[in-house]
């Protein structure tokens, strides 16, 4: 079930996301907030699905705590309660015979141990120091050499500059310095290529909202065919004249250059004509149809229908 959740709410944020993307393209800004929201929640989603499966373990695990030391504080008890008679058994059991020999081994043990001991200590004390002496010295070619003494130039280049360590226990494992390298160079590929996508996403970004210079249109005007669709059962012929308008002139700001003339007309059935001088260029033409087709107004959607240049007539 949490992979399910792992997959759905992934493939919400990646849609999100990339819906973010392309409405900042197309210049509408409620659009993108909305989906940013949205992006905002699924990933709040996610860290609160995480934290509580780890919580759950956590959970799980001072049970399983709790309940071995509950068993090892009822063997403690049971041992405490168990009557004194009970310790040696053994010694009641009338028809085994085989009682009378334990004391005999303890005994036996004892002795042969004070035995050794006093074996040990005679040969301490009558052992020569040369027979110490010849062990070390077969012992010695089983001995690691010391870098610092024996250490020739050819040597020393071998050793990758391990020449100062006085003990073998300073060096670091085998294969350690290896894998702490791959492991230091994934980390930096990863992350070399998680800024190069992530700077590319943000320059493609800039470069695609910015604002451009571009050579004026030769037309006089550009006219735009509109649609408005209203929700409701009293939406008049009035109320969507009014909606079709103020949308109008909330965005006639929304282009680069200033519109000098910019006039909207009925057609009847929805439908609105509208002419804006001088003519716009590709990027003014994305930036309005952007503002005028996002959400503006409450139960009111309007569409471009239609975009092109006009001449004098």
């Amino acid at each position: 079930m949490r992979r399910v959740a792992y997959f759905f709410g992934s493939a919400a944020a990646a849609g999100a996301g990339t819906y973010v993307v392309i409405y900042l393209y197309r210049w509408q800004w409620q659009r993108a907030i909305l989906c940013g929201v949205l992006l905002l929640v699924v990933e709040v989603m996610l860290l609160g699905i995480v934290l509580l499966g780890r919580l759950s373990r956590i959970e799980e695990r001072m049970r399983d705590a709790d309940r071995r030391q509950e068993d090892v504080l009822a063997r403690l008890r049971e041992k405490e309660a168990r009557p004194a008679g009970d310790r040696f058994r053994w010694l009641d059991e009338p028809t085994s015979r085989t009682y009378v020999f334990v004391p005999v081994l303890m005994v036996t043990g004892v002795l042969l141990s004070g035995l050794a001991w006093i074996v040990q200590r005679i040969a301490s004390a009558t052992a020569r120091p040369t027979a110490e002496r010849r062990l070390a010295g077969r012992l010695a070619v089983l001995a690691a050499p010391d870098p610092a003494r024996d250490a020739d130039p050819d040597r020393m280049d071998r050793m990758d500059g391990m020449s100062g360590v006085d003990d073998l226990d300073d060096l670091p494992p085998i294969g350690a310095r290896g894998r702490h390298g791959r492991r230091t160079a994934r980390v930096l590929v990863v992350s070399a290529v998680g800024a190069a996508l992530i700077g590319a996403l943000v320059v493609g970004l800039a470069d695609l909202t910015q604002t451009r210079e571009e050579d004026a249109k030769n037309s006089e005007a550009t006219s735009l065919l509109l649609k408005v669709d209203m929700r409701g059962t009293n939406m008049t012929a009035e109320r969507e004249s009014l909606a079709a308008r103020q949308l109008w002139e909330r965005c006639r700001d929304s282009t680069s250059v200033p519109l000098s003339r910019a006039t909207l007309g009925t057609l009847g059935d929805g439908l609105f004509a509208g002419v804006v001088q001088p003519a716009l260029t590709d990027h003014d033409r994305m930036r309005l149809r952007g503002c005028l087709e996002d959400t503006g107004l409450d139960r009111t959607h309007l569409t471009v229908v239609g975009i092109g240049d006009a001449d004098d007539d």
